[in-house]
């Protein structure tokens, strides 16, 4: 494609790029040379799993792929030592050496069901950090000021506060920022919360002699409580490893004025396709149930198949529709926990892991989420029996049936 095609291509659902006449000029030498962009997204490790949030990112460096470009993913195993920062109250908990390897390795299965293996560098930035020595660290040090640090929300928020900031974490933007040198990256991607960091690739770039990286900032995808970014530990998230009919329950769970959104950046579908959807329920002609359907069934197709999305469609309207049991419910051996002929249902929701945790138990079951055999239970202290073939419902989309 042409410089302006591809930068249509680029710039669609972006919120913010800095700057635009530098990645035209990017672009334009990069089709003139027949040398291909280099593209980085920095990932910490800080958590073990992927979800659309992060997807959004993922499938715009998709694109860059398609365009030729080459796409180089960090692993933040150094930097994953400190945490980012960004929007904190107070410092991260440091990570081990272990829970961040382990957290990088799941990484590494996960962005590959977005990303083209074949085109993509997925390199660990401990390769060049760890080999710094003092003398480095006071250079890349010597490249900023603590004022300039200071004007960072977070930091000036805890320095008012009298909340205390460790010299550590003013290493944070530094070090992401010297993956930009090492790398020579042309182009640096993050979410619009990112901002301060990626532009001190720009700063350092421009103190080692470099030509300044181009910033692209992706817009942040509401949670699925429509509030809040989309964020595993407020449960209001997709996973992209989640099971099929998991996805898609969750998928249709959210709120009409949410779909236009998960259109845009949760599917591959192109702005003239959006733009017919949001026309077609604008007028009528699209039922929200509908559309709703059909986002569920793409957003699952993307990452299981098509084959898997209309089972997980077909499963959803059996079960929710038409009031029926899933065709495929687990079975679970609860003998471990069984006391003779009954067993403590908080311990079996925990036990199957229907429930993060027993307190989490606890309010499924006052709210009247849990069921057996189709009957409501809402006693805490409640023993049901264990005999064989009992179904047991948590929510709307979790089932076990007993062995």
């Amino acid at each position: 494609m042409n410089v302006l095609q591809q930068f249509e291509i680029i710039k669609n659902n972006t919120v913010e790029i800095i700057a635009e006449e530098e990645l035209l000029k990017k672009l334009n030498y990069s089709v003139s040379t027949g040398k291909p962009l280099r593209v980085k997204l920095g990932l910490d490790p800080s958590a073990p799993d992927l979800h659309l949030g992060h997807a959004v990112v993922l499938h715009k460096l998709r694109e860059f792929q398609e365009l030729g470009h080459h796409v180089i993913i960090i692993l933040g195993d150094f930097t994953g030592r400190i945490g980012d920062p960004t929007g904190r109250s107070e410092a991260r908990r440091q990570l081990t050496d272990e829970e961040v390897l382990q957290n990088a390795a799941t990484y590494r299965e996960q962005v590959f069901k977005i990303l083209d293996p074949v085109k993509t560098e997925l390199v660990f930035n401990s390769e060049w950090l760890a080999k710094l020595n003092f003398a480095d660290v006071i250079k890349l040090a010597a490249c900023y000021n603590v004022a300039r640090m200071l004007e960072r929300e977070d930091f000036s928020k805890r320095y008012r506060e009298q909340q205390p900031i460790g010299i550590h974490e003013f290493f944070y933007p530094l070090m992401q920022g010297y993956d930009s040198v090492f790398l020579r990256a042309d182009v640096e991607f993050g979410a619009t919360e990112q901002k301060f960091n990626l532009l001190m690739g720009r700063h350092l770039q421009r103190e080692y002699g470099q030509a300044p990286q181009v910033c692209i900032m992706m817009p942040i995808l509401v949670g699925l409580d429509g509030t809040q970014k989309m964020s595993k530990s407020l449960k209001n998230y997709i996973g992209i490893t989640e099971e099929p009919s998991q996805m898609f329950g969750k998928a249709m769970s959210m709120s009409d004025r949410l779909m236009p959104e998960y259109y845009k950046l949760a599917t591959d579908y192109t702005m003239g396709q959006v733009a017919e959807v949001e026309k077609s329920l604008a007028d009528g002609s699209l039922h929200p149930r509908d559309a709703k359907l059909r986002l569920a069934r793409r957003i699952v197709q993307l990452y299981h198949g098509k084959e898997a999305a209309e089972q997980a469609e077909a499963e959803f309207k059996n079960i929710f529709q038409q009031g029926n049991l899933p065709n495929d419910i687990p079975e679970i051996d609860i003998s471990p926990i069984a006391e003779g002929s009954k067993v403590s249902l908080l311990k079996l929701l925990t036990f199957a892991n229907m429930a993060a945790s027993s307190s989490e138990a606890r309010r499924l079951i006052q709210q009247g989420g849990v069921k057996v055999n189709d009957e409501k239970v809402d006693e805490i202290e409640a023993k049901i029996s264990t005999a064989a073939g009992t179904v047991i419902q948590a929510g709307k989309r979790k089932f076990i049936k007993i062995k």
